[in-house]
């Protein structure tokens, strides 16, 4: 019988890699679309985003997008936007984090510049979205105070709806929200060595 190849991720957030790999922005999301034109959507979407600077990987279960954190962010939005359709219920289910030990794949793309490749063609699409939001700081005892800090900061922008079990209520336009979401993951590289940053999105929801 082989003997077993057990993982290890090192000792405490931040560690492995190089101190560019380590300010690597990743997040992993998936579309989940209440059409039976779904397979369509999602994969039309995917492919209309340009994800020149970022890493990108597509499996059977979600799709993952790593590099600089402002074109990370640039790529997803691009991916919701152009899945969006008026008439169809759609959520985003996604996962940013920084700072994860180990997570030194494909640092190259830290050498980007700041241009965002997207975020022209998106300028002039809004739309209202429902959202969801919980925050995990990693290896820090006042954790609340993270937690607290970046959900004051959206009652601030008029995005708090309420704070509920396991999370806190957000809406608001779709460029407020990845507004928001660029301040949390900014908030947090500059705070926290390790976080992981959960957001839900949800539009044309049957719901009230």
């Amino acid at each position: 019988m082989s003997e077993k190849q057990y993982v290890t991720y090192g000792q405490s957030c931040g560690c492995g890699g190089t101190d560019e790999a380590k300010k690597i922005t990743g997040c992993r999301f998936s579309l989940s679309v209440m059409s039976d034109r779904y397979a369509d959507i999602i994969l039309g979407a995917l492919a209309k985003v340009d994800t020149g600077k970022v890493w990108k990987m597509t499996d059977k279960l979600s799709t993952v997008y790593r590099g600089r954190q402002l074109h990370v962010e640039d790529a997803v939005m691009a991916c919701f936007v152009h899945a969006f359709r008026p008439d169809v219920h759609m959520t985003l289910e996604a996962t940013f984090s920084k700072g994860c030990p180990g997570d030194v794949d494909a640092d190259r793309f830290m050498a980007e510049d700041d241009v965002p490749l997207n975020a022209a063609g998106m300028a002039d699409i809004h739309f209202p979205v429902a959202c969801k939001i919980a925050l995990y700081p990693m290896g820090v005892p006042d954790y609340m105070r993270h937690i607290a800090a970046v959900v004051n900061h959206a009652i601030d922008l008029g995005l708090y709806e309420r704070s509920s079990h396991y999370c806190t209520i957000l809406s608001g336009d779709i460029h407020a929200l990845f507004g928001y979401f660029h301040y949390v993951n900014t908030y947090c590289g500059e705070n926290l060595s390790h976080y992981v940053f959960e957001v839900t999105l949800s539009v044309n929801s049957p719901t009230v």
